[in-house]
């Protein structure tokens, strides 16, 4: 690890300081190290559309809103090369969430969440993206031949 020295005025050493204690960090170091990570990841999903990410839209949306519902789910099945997942749950007996985890390109995944969000009848919306690579290996796990096979490892970057 390396040691460097940083300054900052008082108005941003009383915000560092209150979001240490919110998120009860022991110290400035781990606080300043998390805050610089996730600028870099921020920067790198900024900086690039084809970058790969993982993502997770989450949306909150009335379902007795005219064909949502189906409207939703046929979007899923049209992007069904970034859509892995999807959770859905039962808010209120006119509010359903759901949340949708997607893996591709950084500009097809907030594509795909933009246009989820913009449907009508969505209220809210919100799309996290984390970057990482995404690469396929062939392995074998507890050294048995006959387990080898291929599939895909997400490293975060």
């Amino acid at each position: 690890m390396q040691r460097t020295t940083i300054t900052l005025d008082d108005d941003l050493m009383n915000r560092l300081d209150e979001f240490m204690a919110d998120r009860r960090y022991a110290n400035r170091s781990e606080a300043i190290r998390d805050l610089v990570r996730a600028g870099l990841e921020q920067s790198t999903l900024d900086g690039s559309a084809d970058a790969q990410c993982l993502g997770a839209a989450i949306y909150v949306y009335d379902h007795n809103a005219r064909e949502l519902a189906s409207r939703l789910t046929n979007a899923a099945h049209d992007h069904h090369d970034l859509s892995i997942a999807t959770l859905h749950v039962h808010l209120d007996h006119d509010s359903c969430m759901e949340v949708t985890v997607l893996r591709g390109q950084v500009g097809d995944v907030r594509h795909y969440a933009d246009h989820v969000i913009a449907e009508r009848g969505v209220r809210h919306g919100h799309l996290l993206l984390v970057p990482a690579e995404v690469s396929t290996e062939t392995h074998s796990h507890g050294g048995a031949k006959l387990s080898r096979h291929s599939h895909l490892h997400v490293k975060r970057s």
